[in-house]
Formats: C-alpha cells, structure tokens, sequence
C-alpha cells in the first residue's frame, strides 16, 4: 500500500503519465529506493597546502522507477524518477572540493537536483527521454563523489537481434557531480576567467551510436562512435574475452581502442588523439591480480567533457588520469575477498598505476605514478543488511605538478519500499 501511494504521488507531481499509476503492471514492477550517502574527503598538496580542499557531506537520494503499462500496439510506457539532495557537514569554504558547488567565493551548504525519466518499450527495445545515467565506452555517468553526474537527452537501446545490442542516444546537456543544474557540454579545458563549472565554449549537443555483440561465451566486441558537435569526435573498438579456467579460477581480457579528433568548427582547435588500452584479470578463490597497459599517441592529450567526466574504459584511470601526450602507463591490482576467512562482505584492493614519457606542462619525458588502497564492508544479514562502508587513500606523485594524498571515506545504506 505505501509502495502504491508514493507512485500515485509521484505521478501527479511530474504528470507523465496521468492517471496509469492505478494499472498493476506500473506499480506492482516498480522499484522505490531510498539511498543514504554519508561521504568524507580530503585531499592534501605536498608543495601547495592553499590549495588543499575537502568537505564532509549528508546525501539523502529518492530513487523511483516505475513498472510498465501496456498501452497497446505492443507498446509499454513508464517513468523514472530521481531526486537528490546534500548538505555539507563540515569542511574548506575557500576553494572547491568537487563536490559542493562552490559560487567562486564559499561552497555552498547544501543543495540538490531533480530529474525525470520517460520510457517506452517495445518488445526488446527501450527508449528513455529525460535525465540519463549511461554507462558506456564513449559516455558514463559518474558516481565517484557525494551526488551523481548525470546527463539529458533521449537513448535508444535495442536487444532484439540475438546477442546483439544496438545503441542510438542524443545528449544535451550534463548535470556534474558538484553543480545543481543541467549545462551545455563543454571539453575538459580549463580557461582563465571562467567559473569552475565552465570550461568555455559550448557545443550544440553529443550524438551516439554503437553495437556491442556477443559472439559466444567467451568473445565479444564493440564498437561506439560519438560526436560532440563542433568540439570532438571518437571512435572505439574493444575487444573481450573471457574463459573458466578450473572450477574457481576465471580469466578475463580485454584490447580497447580509442580514435579522437576535432568536430566541425573546432572551437577547441586540432585534436589528435589515440589510446589503445589493454588489461587482463586472473580470479582464482579469493584473490584477483590484474595487469594493464595503456599508450598515448598523436599531437593531443585525451579529450573529455568539462565537469571532470571520467573514462574508466580506459584501463589506467586515476587522479592521475595518464593520459597526457606521448604517455605511456602500466598498471597493477590485487584484491582479496576476506569471505574465504569467515568475514563476509570484507574485500581489500590495491591499484598501483606509473606512468611515463609523458609530454605535460610543456616538458617532455615526464613520470607520475598513483597508488590506490581500497577497503569495502558491506552488512551480509541482520537488521542492518546491506549497510556499507567504504575507505580509499589515494597517493599520487608527479613530475610536473605537486604531489598528493586523497583520503574519501563513505558510509552508506539503501533502503526499499
């Protein structure tokens, strides 16, 4: 009955769809979360302390999505929505942590977003128009801080050939982690004169197109293709593998490549830029030891949305982004899943990533590198369940730039209607 009563409430606030919150199939598939973010962070300069930033913040996030009603023709509508909200705790006003906003002067003490979803089916293929949270090689919204960076616009997604999906999306605009509203799409560029959240010119919108196949079990393939108008354009391929190599060790592997040039008028100027990134993993009980290797080429570093938008497809990805010219990186992980030792839910991870003969701040040959100790425990039973509690230390030390220590520890808790 409550479950009922919050859709009906929900569907005469955003009036997509009328009256359709009385059929079964709306309410009765519908999922309503209520999620709980309790998130601290500091980061700490080595050679520039005035600059360190941080806060402690409250995220309180209303996460609705509903069922779908057939309608006719085979066609089944629906509606998402997502309410989010965070007040700070405690933290720096002065500078911008990137995860409050921040009006240039302090940040902000508590704010919050609002996006809405519709959706329509038919058969095996989706249409959502609205507030979007892809995850794909050329776009992925970001849930690594306090709220989510999410984007809108309209994505189509088909499944009706047989191991095959089919991608079409349209983007307007983006909502970063630490801003309250929907702005145009800018590149990654920092200019002198502009507030934090705006990186200069905008461009009129992203079209999207991919196809992922499966072509059996243990092969598959991609490739996406995007274009932020009059900015840049990508191009990816990506290759997967994966194998069981006994009853508890699993393989898996994967070659991605990345193309990036300018878009129609440039108004970032020339962008030439390729990636080519490999990583593989080996599973064997508990424990998980992976390798990566990820190369730079062309003229240009790799290009990405204003408001700090990650590529975590690339296998290298960090503070250190390792994506400068010419850089070259290597990377290593091993986890560990304490379930084997009678804690369950407990897991460890360290992520050790070097790069180098990078072209940055106009010098050449330039190293970094970046550790990244991870600890997750999440509640398995009891009244408490699905509690969860996160604490990462990041180390990343550089050539051309000062050094640093990022400490983010998160609390969190979801609770379902």
């Amino acid at each position: 009955m409550r479950r009922q009563n919050l859709w009906k409430a929900i569907c005469a606030a955003t009036l997509a769809l009328g009256t359709t919150a009385t059929n079964a199939e709306f309410i009765d598939d519908s999922q309503v979360q209520l999620k709980f973010k309790n998130f601290y962070l500091d980061r700490q300069y080595a050679d520039l302390p005035q600059n360190n930033w941080g806060s402690w913040s409250q995220g309180i996030t209303l996460d609705a999505k509903s069922g779908y009603q057939d309608i006719g023709a085979g066609i089944q509508i629906g509606a998402d929505l997502l309410v989010q909200h965070a007040f700070k705790l405690n933290g720096r006003d002065k500078n911008p942590d990137f995860v409050l906003p921040h009006d240039g002067k302090e940040s902000k003490d508590n704010f919050g977003k609002v996006g809405a979803t519709l959706k329509a089916k038919v058969s095996q293929t989706e249409l959502k128009v609205g507030e979007l949270l892809p995850v794909s090689p050329v776009l992925v919204f970001d849930p690594s801080r306090q709220l989510l960076t999410t984007f809108s616009g309209a994505w189509l997604e088909s499944k009706d050939i047989k191991d095959t999906k089919l991608t079409l999306a349209y983007i307007d605009k983006i909502n970063n982690r630490y801003d309250n509203q929907f702005r145009d799409l800018t590149l990654f560029a920092p200019a002198k004169g502009k507030k934090y959240y705006d990186n200069g010119e905008a461009s009129d919108g992203m079209w999207i197109a991919g196809v992922d196949h499966q072509f059996n079990k243990e092969i598959g393939a991609s490739y996406w293709y995007a274009n932020v108008q009059d900015i840049y354009q990508q191009h990816y391929v990506g290759l997967n593998h994966s194998t069981t190599l006994g009853e508890k060790t699993k393989l898996t592997s994967h070659a991605r490549y990345f193309d990036n040039s300018e878009s129609g008028n440039k108004l970032y100027g020339d962008i030439d830029n390729q990636a080519l990134s490999l990583g593989t993993k080996l599973n064997h009980g508990a424990h998980t030891v992976g390798l990566g290797y990820q190369q730079m080429f062309g003229d240009s570093a790799f290009p990405t949305l204003g408001g700090w938008v990650p590529q975590p497809y690339l296998v290298n990805w960090g503070v250190a982004t390792f994506t400068a010219v010419d850089e070259k990186s290597v990377g290593l992980t091993y986890g560990y899943d304490f379930s084997e030792l009678g804690a369950k839910g407990l897991n460890a991870t360290a992520v050790y990533m070097m790069g180098f003969d990078a072209e940055a701040n106009g010098k050449k040959n330039q190293d970094s590198d970046e550790l990244n100790l991870i600890v997750n425990y999440t509640v398995p039973e009891g009244k408490l369940k699905g509690l969860g509690f996160q604490a990462m230390y990041i180390d990343a030390d550089f050539d051309y730039k000062s050094d640093l220590k990022e400490y983010r520890v998160a609390t969190t808790y979801t609770y379902k209607f």
